[in-house]
């Protein structure tokens, strides 16, 4: 359990919280530190990152949060996802997503800011934020879908499917379910064949031509997580997650 890395020309960085993935502050963290020892190391070509279990990612660890006294979980929480996804982003070789199942909240955050994603045919995307009281990976989910889309998704918080994603072009493969991991691997390797100066320095220059700085536009959002936490409506929507669950 936890976050795990296999090293090798392809890494892959792997998600396993049983039952669905929330991961819990010190997870996030784990991933951003992960990521970036796998972009570290100079024999590493690309990287996978994948999961175990139902889902790829159900988000944070509501339940984490709401057991914790004050605010301290969640500012952890929120600077370990920002960490995390800045990980992913700026890791200097490419990053590939393999999801299946559910992609909710920082799943977001991750897929939205990796490089390519392959998906099996069962995995949905969304971001359930409004329904418990936070804000956050729009940012992120405005690189996957248009943007009218994007906003009915964070106001009503209903999924897309892999399918769709697929037809804006920004899924890159739909595989069935079981084959994604070996499905993104395989382009993994076949990026991991070309000259790695290259595709590092590709990275770099995709990166640098971005229209919108990801990391400043999540920690904006952020500060609207926090204002609904001080007037009491995000401990309300959380605390009413934990009773429903």
């Amino acid at each position: 359990m936890g976050v795990h890395l296999d090293r090798g020309a392809v890494a892959e960085v792997v998600i396993d919280f049983p039952p669905v993935n929330a991961l819990p502050a010190a997870g996030w963290l784990a991933v951003a530190d992960l990521v970036t020892a796998a972009g570290a190391d100079p024999a590493t070509r690309a990287v996978v990152l994948s999961a175990e279990g139902r889902g790829f990612c159900a988000g944070v660890d509501i339940k984490e949060m709401q057991r914790g006294p004050g605010h301290e979980v969640l500012l952890a929480a929120n600077r370990g996802c920002a960490a995390a996804f800045a990980a992913v982003y700026d890791c200097p070789v490419p990053v590939i997503a393999a999801v299946h199942g559910f992609c909710l909240g920082g799943g977001i955050g991750l897929v939205g800011n990796a490089d390519l994603i392959v998906a099996a045919d069962d995995a949905t995307f969304g971001l359930p934020e409004v329904d418990r009281g936070a804000l956050g990976a729009a940012t992120h989910l405005a690189r996957l879908v248009p943007p009218q889309l994007m906003r009915a998704m964070v106001y009503t918080c209903r999924p897309v499917t892999a399918a769709d994603l697929h037809r804006f072009g920004t899924v890159h493969e739909v595989v069935p379910v079981g084959r994604q991991r070996a499905a993104a691997r395989a382009v993994a390797e076949e990026i991991a064949a070309k000259d790695p100066v290259v595709i590092r320095r590709a990275k770099e220059a995709l990166n640098g031509i971005d229209p919108v700085d990801v990391k400043r536009s999540y920690r904006f959002e952020q500060g609207f997580t926090f204002e609904l936490n001080l007037n009491g409506a995000g401990d309300r929507a959380r605390q009413r997650f934990v009773d429903g669950s």
